[in-house]
């Protein structure tokens, strides 16, 4: 079993704001919940999982993990601050599956993959990567950011296993690529010049992705292909907001 931290800190004031005017981005209400609330639900699902941590605003979050093995910590800052104040309720961790309060429409079938996926979880980071027909046949519509490898064409996921004990050590360089995350040619740039002719002629491959960024890191990455769409399908503008809507009114998590 693994413990959980969800990240729920971000403040809503980004193109969300036009939505909703909660001031916690995790708190938009989407098909009557707030948006937290999916994604604490699919994760306290997971008999896989065993603690787990919301970061976020406690007055409002509190009464969700009502009846949820869950626990909430106020928000330290910005997300690489939050992490860290998470871990640190969550001493002894080996692993810890961390996820974001932006994908409603997770599911605990979609949780439980990814931790099988990661297999006996011996290295210190694992990332999943969602191939861009798996996205587009259940949500033609989405806009998301997209990678093309030798392999294929594949976005990322919001889901990943982290080792506390190295999380310190990375933090610097780890947020240099959270900056970047929606700009391929910038996270290209960062990782170096091969790297970016080799994604340029679509010739780069998902080992080589996840060694470079293993290197950049100082730790030992694996990249995890998720059969699940709605890994990688968040809300962080109004298109995203009102295609889970309708989703979520159409069944989806039912």
């Amino acid at each position: 079993m693994v413990d959980a931290l969800l990240l729920a800190g971000s403040i809503n004031d980004g193109p969300l704001k036009d939505c909703s005017p909660t001031r916690f981005e995790a708190m938009i209400p989407i098909g009557g919940r707030a948006m937290v609330e999916y994604v604490i639900e699919a994760v306290a699902g997971s008999k896989k999982v065993d603690r787990i941590v919301v970061i976020g605003p406690t007055s409002e979050i509190g009464p969700l993990v009502d009846g949820h093995k869950a626990v909430v910590v106020e928000a330290a800052g910005g997300i690489m601050e939050n992490i860290e104040a998470g871990l640190n309720h969550l001493t002894g961790a080996s692993r810890v599956l961390l996820a974001t309060s932006d994908i409603p429409l997770l599911s605990t079938e979609a949780v439980d993959d990814f931790l099988e996926r990661c297999g006996p979880m011996e290295s210190d980071l694992y990332y999943p990567i969602i191939q861009r027909e798996v996205i587009e046949k259940r949500f033609p519509a989405t806009r998301r950011t997209y990678v093309n490898l030798r392999e294929g064409v594949f976005t990322g996921g919001n889901l990943f296993i982290i080792n506390p004990a190295v999380f310190k050590k990375c933090v610097e360089n780890g947020q240099k690529i959270v900056d970047q995350r929606k700009n391929p040619i910038g996270l290209c740039r960062l990782l170096g010049l091969d790297f970016v002719m080799k994604y340029l002629l679509r010739l780069l491959t998902i080992r080589e992705a996840q060694k470079k960024v293993s290197h950049l890191l100082g730790i030992n990455g694996i990249a995890v292909i998720s059969r699940y769409p709605e890994v990688g399908v968040d809300v962080d503008k109004p298109g995203d907001f009102e295609l889970v809507n309708r989703a979520i009114k159409a069944g989806y998590r039912r």
